[in-house]
């Protein structure tokens, strides 16, 4: 087996992720000298109107094992339903300008998460570009510049969010679950922004499972590891606050099984400079373990197209 080169993706989801969470990885990640990607909701957080997926099957599982009400706070739990949502980049520019000062990559994962998380397959192309529209143009409110990459709400894609990607002209993205990176064609439609899916499970699929007891869970996340680039999606809700401790004490479990550290950005510079050699595959609906409902996931391969 070749080398493992980690990456690691930051999903911040709400405002008190935000607030915490951002701030607590910004400096661990800085300390240990580890570069991370940070994935910015960017308007509204509506957190309390995803009780609508209570009829998703898995979820009852899936909130039972993780705390829901510890993990988020009640407070944020009310956001959108019994509370007005607070609008998350308006409210914390001065937390999201400061992990791009400590010298991380940023990015957009969503404008409102519950929606694109739970209707963006309802939607229309064009309501679907207005919608990362509004995410794309809160972000150069805040940092000056467009963004260069995006990563969806829940692993939600389709064909009308890549279209949306290309229009932005985007580096890359990382909205799949799968193997390796891959040009993504999706409806038929064969799209420019390479994807560079998520390899790894995340530890809320695994956290509370018997099979995977507390002091397991480090080495059974990288015994996931295939060698070549992985990528590792963690929480600023989890991984920035729960599982803080956890978090570190993983990172150094990482290196002292020899991973190194790489970052997202420069791993697709390197991939969008020889970009005949990126493989052509689909972007499919398709279910994780441990994750309730459907997402976007690696497809097979599709020979003779090169990128």
């Amino acid at each position: 087996m070749s080398a493992s080169r980690l990456a690691i993706k930051i999903d911040v989801d709400t405002d008190r992720g935000t607030r915490e969470g951002v701030p607590a990885l910004r400096d661990l990640l800085a300390r240990k000298g580890i570069p991370a990607t940070f994935l910015f909701s960017l308007g509204p957080d509506n957190t309390g109107r995803a009780i609508r997926r209570i009829f998703r099957p898995g979820f009852f599982s899936k909130v039972s094992r993780t705390s829901v009400v510890s993990t988020y706070g009640l407070r944020t739990l009310m956001n959108g339903v019994v509370l007005p949502g607070p609008m998350i980049a308006k409210k914390n520019a001065a937390i999201l300008r400061s992990v791009v000062d400590a010298g991380f990559e940023t990015g957009i994962h969503c404008w409102d998460h519950v929606f694109w998380q739970d209707k963006l397959f309802s939607l229309s192309e064009t309501r679907v570009a207005e919608e990362f529209g509004k995410a794309g143009r809160a972000y150069e409110e805040v940092f000056g510049q467009a963004a260069k990459t995006a990563g969806s709400a829940g692993w939600q894609a389709n064909a009308a969010s890549l279209a949306a990607y290309d229009a932005a002209n985007l580096d890359y993205a990382t909205d799949a679950r799968g193997g390796a990176p891959f040009i993504p064609v999706a409806d038929g439609r064969r799209f420019r922004t390479l994807q560079i899916p998520t390899t790894l499970p995340t530890l809320d699929e695994l956290m509370g499972r018997p099979e995977y007891p507390a002091e397991r869970l480090a080495d059974a996340l990288l015994d996931h590891l295939a060698g070549g680039l992985d990528v590792f999606t963690i929480h600023a809700e989890i991984e920035g606050m729960s599982m803080a401790q956890w978090f570190s004490a993983f990172l150094d479990r990482a290196r002292d099984r020899g991973v190194s550290f790489v970052s997202l950005a420069d791993e697709a510079a390197k991939l969008n400079t020889d970009r005949a050699s990126i493989p052509v595959a689909t972007l499919e609906q398709g279910e994780i373990d441990g994750r309730s409902g459907t997402l976007a996931v690696q497809g097979a391969r599709i020979e003779g197209l090169a990128a």
